[in-house]
């Protein structure tokens, strides 16, 4: 198949010709190029230089990694796959008009998305286009189907997560009722499991009283950190990524503040770590919904034989890339049992959705808690993890559990 290439080497460098992706590529990239096979073409929305690039750059290079990897096994059988996408800057106009030139232009019949903010605004869209679209975004209100039929969640909400930390303070604190505070940015992604904590928190006895609003590209939360000092909670949340939360850290350490931080998704991984240094990391908390590359997992198998036919190691990624690796690999199963359900012609959204709709305990090899999807119900898992950072490295402090076991 033709492809105009143009392309940036912003996210992984310049590809063999099997698979060119760039930060910025508009282009149709075929995973195995057999034209007589079906072709399922896959949008991307990235921010890569946008207020969550932090975390977004390595989790788009996840995702683009494993059509690479299905390029060199040779694709999947009877379908040609292909992923084309751009870098929207975490703004959600730009993301609006990529998305229409991903649907209009490119053809798409899925999409891989990132933001809370921009995924909600397209949500209406995406139903009304029959696109299944899997968002980085873990927020709450994309369970909801009659707003959102056509988006998936691939790991606990940030609602989910905040509820497992909840009962995870209340069944381990020791000593009276346990206090909580609250930090997050001011953005559709901060404020996302706000009030479901607050709620499940009321509900189970732990007191809320602080919330602090510390800006996604933070350099600086003193101020923030002695007005929460002030309340004096034994924890607190914080739904960020790595910058600000390091911000966060990094203030509280030098304030002498000995509250117990806690991070959602992404505010967790190995870059919390690589800013602040191992000594100021040293104890914290944060939800781990994906494997840490160098754990002993099977579902790292096929990350590892990419990596060295690369020429990499897992020194070379992170959790995030994980994230992304597992979240392109949910969409193509979904794909693959599309295609046994409907062998015949074009894969369309719709079927693409009934495909993902077969999904039951899809083993991802522990790289991520196993995904169930039903007409029924999008979201994929409501289990996550937690870890600890020890000795400059996260480990696991549970297994797989929800909040409702």
């Amino acid at each position: 198949m033709k492809s105009r290439r143009k392309f940036t080497s912003a996210l992984i460098g310049i590809l063999s010709a099997a698979l060119i992706l760039g930060a910025c590529s508009d282009d149709k990239v075929a995973v195995n190029g057999n034209v007589s096979e079906r072709t399922v073409v896959i949008g991307g929305l990235y921010d890569i230089t946008g207020g969550t690039g932090d975390v977004g750059t390595p989790y788009a290079e996840g995702e683009q990694a494993y059509f690479k990897y299905l390029a060199s096994k040779g694709g999947v059988e009877g379908i040609s796959l292909e992923l084309t996408g751009k870098d929207y800057a975490y703004e959600i106009p730009e993301a609006q008009k990529i998305y229409q030139e991903l649907r209009d232009k490119e053809k798409v019949s899925a999409v891989l998305g990132w933001g809370t903010g921009d995924t909600e605004a397209l949500r209406q869209q995406v139903a009304n286009d029959k696109l299944p679209f899997f968002s980085a975004s873990y927020s709450e209100s994309l369970k909801n189907l009659d707003e959102s039929p056509y988006n998936f969640l691939a790991a606990a909400s940030y609602s989910d997560q905040g509820r497992s930390v909840l009962k995870w303070i209340k069944e381990n604190h020791k000593g009276s009722n346990p206090t909580l505070a609250l930090l997050y940015n001011d953005t559709a992604f901060g404020r996302s499991p706000i009030e479901d904590i607050k709620a499940y928190a009321a509900e189970i006895g732990i007191e809320v009283v602080d919330e602090q609003i510390v800006d996604v590209r933070a350099t600086e939360a003193q101020s923030q950190l002695l007005n929460m000092e002030k309340k004096n909670p034994d924890y607190a949340i914080i739904q960020e990524t790595w910058g600000a939360t390091a911000t966060i850290l990094r203030d509280a350490n030098t304030l002498g503040i000995d509250t117990q931080f806690i991070g959602l998704n992404w505010a967790s991984g190995e870059g919390v770590i690589s800013i602040v240094g191992e000594d100021v990391a040293e104890g914290y908390i944060g939800i781990l919904s994906h494997a840490m590359p160098y754990e002993d997992l099977p579902g790292m198998a096929e990350i590892k034989e990419y990596l060295e036919a690369e020429g990499k190691t897992i020194d070379d990624i992170n959790q995030k890339f994980i994230q992304g690796w597992t979240t392109a690999k949910i969409l193509v199963a979904g794909i693959e049992e599309a295609a046994k359900k409907h062998p015949d012609g074009e894969l369309t959204g719709e079927e693409i959705r009934s495909g993902l709709e077969s999904l039951q305990d899809l083993d991802l090899g522990g790289l991520g808690a196993p995904v169930s999807f039903s007409a029924d119900n999008h979201t994929g898992t409501e289990q996550t993890r937690l870890g600890i950072v020890k000795d400059g490295k996260w480990e696991p402090l549970t297994d797989y559990f929800s909040h409702k076991d």
